[in-house]
């Protein structure tokens, strides 16, 4: 970065840190406590698809290695498509299992990155309920940006409740890399593993 960056407030685009996936863990033991949410075991990744057999390659190798347990009475790995058009994979595993389920998430990140699809990585989630069942809340990690943000809803409703977003972000500063940019906090309603 050069001298003129500094001076017009330009700024180098934070690198993907898909070791920040490891904080989740401890997250969810402040989300518990201090808040009443608890993980779910559900998580999922998403990715723009790209047409081509070298990609379907790369995705059949990530299925196959998040499936190897299947044998073992694991779940298998569910692939979708949401409206946008965009690729989802979700990893299911029972709640207190959630290292095995961020383990997975970086798996999956991680084998695409490998295979030069990093481009293609959009974004991560980690599923959370409250006590009563009511309100779905998903950790989102930004693969581009490095960052978590939380997502809540309202319960009953299709609205977020940002106010409690705000406050879990701040609760969770000092477990995971909040995103300090709120605009790129994008809702991700019907988001395999937020809402099931």
């Amino acid at each position: 970065m050069g001298i003129l960056d500094t001076l017009f407030g330009r700024t180098k685009p934070v690198k993907p840190d898909l070791d920040q996936l490891f904080g989740v863990p401890s997250a969810a033991l402040t989300l518990e406590a201090a808040a009443g949410f608890r993980p779910t075991g559900l998580g999922s990744v998403c990715f723009a698809s790209v047409e081509g057999g070298a990609f379907d390659e790369v995705e059949r190798q990530v299925r196959a290695l998040l499936d190897a347990d299947t044998e073992r009475g694991g779940v298998p790995v569910e692939a979708s498509k949401d409206s946008y058009g965009y690729s989802w994979l979700l990893a299911r595993h029972t709640p207190d299992e959630l290292p095995e389920l961020v383990n997975d998430l970086h798996a999956v990140n991680s084998e695409l990155e490998a295979h030069g699809f990093g481009p293609q990585l959009l974004c991560s989630l980690v599923g959370f309920r409250d006590t009563d069942g009511r309100r779905p809340l998903a950790l989102v990690y930004l693969y581009k940006r490095g960052t978590f943000y939380p997502v809540c809803k309202r319960p009953d409703q299709q609205e977020r409740d940002n106010a409690l977003e705000i406050e879990l972000a701040n609760m969770l500063k000092n477990d995971l890399r909040i995103e300090p940019d709120l605009s790129r906090w994008f809702p991700v309603w019907g988001a395999p593993g937020m809402e099931e």
